[in-house]
């Protein structure tokens, strides 16, 4: 598991579509059908274990007010949002938890209680609606979504040969039968010389005899087409995706998920960029498979990039592609989403992925500076369009927050130079000691001298502009007083813009970032100028108030605060200091509060010193 209406007449549906395929393809999924339908009726009683209930801690005292309560609504978003923790296992009584599953909020309300307790296992297992997926078509039609002009281009006659590689653990089988399926009828016979299926140690037996009677047989009509790669212990996504470049053989390897499906027309406009230069990355435009009703949807045409904790994320194509005024133009990258195509001996010159890495995380972002400051480029192609089902929750790893973070710290010590301390500030973690084993990154740092690359700050100037940087900051992390030192400075709900004291937590709400220019910033560091701007904190009328930083500056607000490490916090103009005022009625029996300074101290966590003056 790496990242419509039922149809209840599942074989009359693939007898259908069969009959609109031509040679090989037609006669092998011919003979599938009957296997497919004995596949059916196990399926539609069969549902995989569900994982083990993981239990969120507790704690608190009775009677929150409403305020902590949306402070806790809030905190489990950005829970969510970040680490993706495994859901918990389902009612077996199928109680409220059979309803409130975002699964049936636009599909299923007509299913039988059993039904909507199998799918529900379903879904908690794989992330989608499993349920559904194997009950549509394998090679159900999608959508063309293709800007206009894709369809009027032509390409050269000889194009470079394609191996296409899928990596899965314990994915739904006909999810991965589907991303064949669509691989096969929508490239080219002639471009498409093999698939190559990366099983990175699944215990789904699905996965293991049925799915290597569909390879048998498929290969019984066009001998090699597929082939299985299967790990004896997991290995994670990054070096399933080096086993299946090491298993290809074509000049072109294209690695993917395997919960895709391919549009037309996807694979020609990559090879001719590739064919024209052999040093590009090349993306496909993405479109969405929503989780619950495996609906396709469009997705804007973007860029590709990343945050200062190296997540991934959409940008909005750069004004030079948006000047063309065609659609159909290659866009110019900083980053890869994931998934991308490249020339086979290339990939293999640069470095191929950081097998030092684990698991999953931040090895799209390494590839992606390293091929930029290496000599390469990187581009998302319009025309070439592939749907990706975007999951509910990711279940491969119950600690995915962890392992991100140890790759982002790699690709930091690696190839981001002295901006390397934005990293570490955005995961809040001391930039010396951490206490995070990253391992060996010699290899790669000699990688990165023998390619004689450039240096990060290129990248930023020429590749990635946008991004903001944050070479100003001389002290980050939580800022606690020394009254209370377990209550820490909090941004609070978004929709008040008031700090406040909160358990500390160490998350992102509760990140601190004291500047050279004498602001403190709270919360995520906007990571592009097309974001939010960040926020400072500001004396207002004598109330502590969160203001975004630019606006405050262009009022000249009062937002610059004098502060030594164990000192008091003093508005440089209004002379009061942010204090820790009395209150009885507060769940900690204290308020932030601006007022005459009365001694009392604070601390942050981290200090660069060699930026502090």
């Amino acid at each position: 598991m790496y990242l419509g209406m039922a149809c209840a007449r599942r074989t009359k549906s693939l007898v259908s579509t069969c009959v609109i395929l031509s040679g090989m393809t037609n006669i092998a999924c011919l003979l599938y059908v009957g296997w497919v339908t004995n596949y059916i009726a196990n399926v539609y009683v069969r549902t995989p274990e569900p994982v083990p209930e993981k239990k969120a801690d507790g704690g608190g005292k009775g009677g929150e007010t409403l305020r902590i309560i949306e402070r806790l609504n809030r905190l489990e978003s950005v829970v969510n949002k970040h680490i993706q923790e495994t859901p918990q296992k389902p009612d077996e009584g199928g109680g409220s938890s059979l309803s409130d599953s975002s699964l049936f909020t636009r599909w299923g309300r007509d299913l039988s209680p059993d039904g909507r307790r199998t799918a529900l296992m379903q879904f908690q297992y794989y992330g989608y609606n499993g349920y559904l997926s194997d009950r549509l078509a394998l090679d159900r039609p999608i959508p063309d979504l293709r800007p206009d002009g894709c369809r009027n281009l032509s390409y050269a006659s000889q194009l470079p040969q394609l191996s296409i590689v899928f990596i899965f653990v314990n994915e739904a089988l006909s999810v991965v039968l589907r991303s064949i399926c669509s691989a096969i009828r929508r490239t080219p016979s002639h471009l498409l010389k093999e698939i190559i299926l990366v099983d990175d140690n699944s215990s789904n037996e699905d996965l293991k005899g049925n799915l290597q009677a569909f390879v048998a047989e498929t290969n019984s009509q066009r001998p090699g087409l597929i082939r299985v790669v299967r790990h004896t212990k997991r290995e994670g996504l990054i070096r399933a995706r080096v086993s299946g470049w090491r298993a290809a053989t074509a000049p072109v390897v294209a690695l993917f998920d395997a919960h895709v499906e391919f549009n037309a027309g996807w694979a020609e406009p990559i090879l001719q960029r590739i064919k024209e230069d052999r040093t590009r990355i090349v993306s496909p435009s993405f479109d969405n498979i929503k989780y619950d009703t495996f609906e396709v949807e469009e997705y804007p045409l973007s860029a590709q990039g990343f945050d200062w904790e190296l997540w991934c994320r959409y940008l909005n194509p750069p004004k030079s592609w948006w000047n063309l005024a065609n659609h159909t133009a290659p866009i110019r990258s900083p980053a890869l989403i994931g998934c991308f195509v490249v020339d086979r001996e290339y990939f293999e010159e640069i470095g191929l992925l950081d097998e030092g890495m684990e698991v999953y995380g931040g090895e799209n972002v390494e590839l992606s500076v390293r091929v930029w400051q290496c000599g390469g480029s990187v581009e998302v192609l319009p025309c070439a369009r592939v749907a990706h089902i975007e999951r509910a929750h990711k279940p491969y790893t119950e600690d995915l927050t962890a392992h991100v973070r140890r790759n982002a710290l790699r690709v930091a010590e690696v190839w981001m130079d002295d901006f390397k301390s934005h990293v570490y500030m955005a995961w809040n973690i001391p930039q010396e000691d951490s206490g995070i084993n990253i391992g060996d990154v010699s290899e790669r740092k000699a990688l990165r001298k023998r390619l004689q690359c450039r240096t990060f700050q290129w990248y930023l100037e020429n590749v990635y502009p946008e991004m903001r940087v944050y070479t100003s900051t001389v002290a980050y992390g939580v800022l606690q007083n020394s009254l209370r030192s377990d209550l820490c400075l909090d941004q609070g709900p978004d929709t008040d813009n008031i700090p406040i004291l909160y358990v500390c937590h160490g998350m992102t709400p509760q990140n601190v970032y004291y500047t050279s220019s004498q602001q403190l910033h709270m919360g995520v560091l906007s990571p592009t100028i097309d974001d939010d701007d960040n926020k400072c904190l500001v004396d207002v009328n004598g109330k502590p108030r969160l203001l975004e930083c630019g606006y405050a500056r262009a009022r000249r607000m009062k937002l610059e605060w004098l502060f030594i490490q164990g000192g008091a916090i003093q508005n440089k103009k209004s002379k009061r200091c942010l204090e820790l005022k009395e209150k009885s009625d507060s769940e900690s029996g204290y308020q932030l509060a601006l007022q005459q300074c009365s001694g009392q101290s604070w601390s942050i966590t981290n200090l660069l010193v060699d930026r502090s003056s």
